[in-house]
């Protein structure tokens, strides 16, 4: 039986990436009660994703559209943790997005909303979050953006 996220997802045309194993000593994602903790998720698509820095090789476009690909991954993720069934999201509770900038990008919130209007989509008002949105020099592997979550689970 189809959950009703992924009858939502299917409806807006989303498909979620596959999980990629860790790149170094930590985990996907760690339960705690009923809160998931998402590791950051770059910008990949896996055919290399986005890479480079906001306002200098990458447009405010492209970044929107690569929190959106951190946003997929996360919920990919997190119907990992959720043993395959995201209708045991109870709520999106805080994102943290880092925003690879050039020194005269200040536009990280604009970008972070890629993965924020994507959690509102997908689960309606359980979407709605805390949230920072932060510029920085560099991310791993050149990657342009990268967000974590914290999640409320049944």
């Amino acid at each position: 039986m189809t959950s009703k996220i992924d009858a939502r997802l299917a409806e807006l045309g989303l498909t979620l990436p596959e999980t990629p194993a860790p790149v170094a000593n930590y985990l996907p994602f760690v339960i705690a009660g009923n809160i998931v903790h998402v590791s950051g998720q770059v910008s990949s698509d896996g055919q290399g994703g986005l890479k480079g820095r906001l306002g200098d090789t990458a447009s405010l476009g492209d970044g929107v559209a690569a929190a959106k690909l951190c946003g997929l991954a996360l919920i990919a993720q997190l119907r990992a943790a959720c043993g395959g069934d995201l209708d045991r999201v109870k709520r999106v509770v805080r994102l943290g997005g880092f925003v690879a900038s050039a020194p005269d990008f200040f536009d990280q919130p604009k970008v972070v909303n890629g993965a924020s209007d994507l959690m509102v989509e997908v689960f309606g008002d359980a979407g709605r979050h805390a949230r920072a949105a932060v510029g920085v020099a560099a991310l791993p592997a050149g990657f342009a953006v990268e967000i974590d979550g914290i999640f409320e689970i049944e």
